[in-house]
């Protein structure tokens, strides 16, 4: 009875909140842990310590470290009250600390053993009673600011050595930075600044800056795949290893539809493709890929973030669909923001290859059976509670149910290693 009881308490703890993530990015340009955005369903009470206590029920040694970010004061005030020795990271907006009884829950916490991270401008840190309470922060830059860091140490050009720099640089070493939109100033925080982590991650920039070299898969992926085959392993590793890279998965299904291969039959998954084509032509392929393969560290957070969504999506898509459409749902997610890669339409790119129409109608025309877990899946990746909230209500997925398979996705998504 106590245990059913326990798991009655722990549904609606999950049922009463809204969750949304953001990856936490580490100078090896692998995932460093995860920002969990938290907020109420409704206007009630939500029990942190079962919150707390779901949260590592579900994570292991090789999950991600978790930072995790309440939406409103309320719920920081129930965290810092309740959290225990040993629980995940909790922000601490620093606008909030005025308020001086949250600021009293903050000093409890911290003696308590808490790990809390104060979040804010740069240009406005704590003064040192307020920031001997943090074990690290999460700053924001002003674009002066940014100007400032890159003008003390600018980045070199191809081939020339570092340029001198000019003044100080205002980024202070070893904390976490968010919402760094420049390539220069990402490399500047991690690489000389050591920063512990950049939250989010300046997809735009990176790939405009990559934008006269052609895109091409992760060298390390492909000899991971090749690896695999020479080690006789399965159909299942293979075709999970191919789904780990948007553009491998991309450039093999053009390939096994190429009418070089003659096959009389269109290609509309990998499965299939991995079956038709052999493993000793599919080795060749990917030997002729590996020389062009890409090592370009900066476009790991691009493919990690896009295998993360494919992740989620096939997670979110009803229990009890067989192997073959689960994995045309992951292919969905994987697929969905190849046109940043590619840099044209993504209906230009799929019509090159003869995805079911689920697939295409998802990913370009917003609509039909697909569409919601992918709308979902995209919500999931912000801290938009009210958009994720209606995105339940109109598709009637379970808010429980939504959230419990974000914890499990993140849970199981290990924290990245260099490549």
């Amino acid at each position: 009875v106590a245990v059913q009881l326990h798991f009655l308490i722990v549904q609606s703890v999950l049922g009463s909140l809204v969750l949304g993530y953001r990856p936490l990015w580490g100078a090896a340009r692998s995932l460093a842990g995860v920002q969990l955005y938290v907020r109420e369903a409704a206007a009630v009470g939500v029990d942190a310590p079962h919150l707390l206590r779901t949260v590592q029920e579900m994570w292991s040694a090789s999950s991600p470290p978790l930072l995790i970010s309440p939406l409103s004061r309320q719920l920081l005030s129930d965290l810092l009250e309740h959290a225990p020795r040993g629980s995940p990271w909790i922000l601490v907006p620093g606008h909030w600390l005025g308020d001086s009884a949250l600021f009293a829950q903050v000093q409890a916490a911290h003696q308590r053993g808490l790990r809390l991270v104060w979040r804010g401008p740069l240009g406005r840190l704590p003064e040192p009673e307020v920031a001997r309470c943090f074990d690290n922060s999460l700053l924001s830059l002003q674009p002066e600011e940014a100007m400032a860091a890159l003008q003390a140490s600018p980045p070199p050009r191809p081939g020339a050595p570092h340029p001198p720099g000019h003044g100080t640089s205002p980024v202070v070493d070893g904390q976490m930075y968010e919402d760094i939109a420049s390539r220069a100033l990402m490399s500047h925080c991690l690489d000389e600044h050591r920063a512990v982590a950049l939250a989010g991650w300046p997809k735009e920039d990176v790939l405009y800056s990559l934008r006269h070299q052609p895109m091409q898969p992760a060298h390390a992926t492909i000899l991971k795949l090749l690896k695999a085959i020479d080690a006789e392993q399965s159909l299942d590793v293979f075709e999970g290893i191919l789904g780990e890279d948007p553009l491998l998965a991309y450039r093999f299904m053009v390939y096994t539809n190429s009418a070089s291969l003659g096959l009389r039959t269109g290609i509309d998954s990998l499965r299939r493709g991995l079956v038709m084509m052999g493993y000793g032509s599919i080795r060749k392929w990917l030997g002729d890929q590996l020389p062009h393969a890409s090592t370009e560290a900066d476009l790991r957070p691009v493919r990690e973030s896009m295998v993360l969504r494919a992740r989620l999506m096939e997670q979110l898509i009803e229990p009890g669909l067989q192997h073959e459409l689960r994995s045309e749902v992951y292919l969905c997610g994987l697929l969905s923001q190849l046109d940043d890669l590619l840099g044209e339409p993504v209906g230009t790119i799929l019509h090159r290859i003869p995805l079911s129409d689920r697939v295409f109608d998802a990913i370009v025309m917003n609509h039909g059976p697909y569409a919601p877990c992918l709308q979902m899946a995209r919500a999931l990746e912000t801290d938009d509670a009210s958009a994720i909230h209606q995105l339940c209500t109109d598709h009637e997925m379970e808010q429980e149910d939504v959230n419990r398979i974000l914890l499990r996705t993140l849970a199981n998504t290990r924290r990245g290693t260099p490549a």
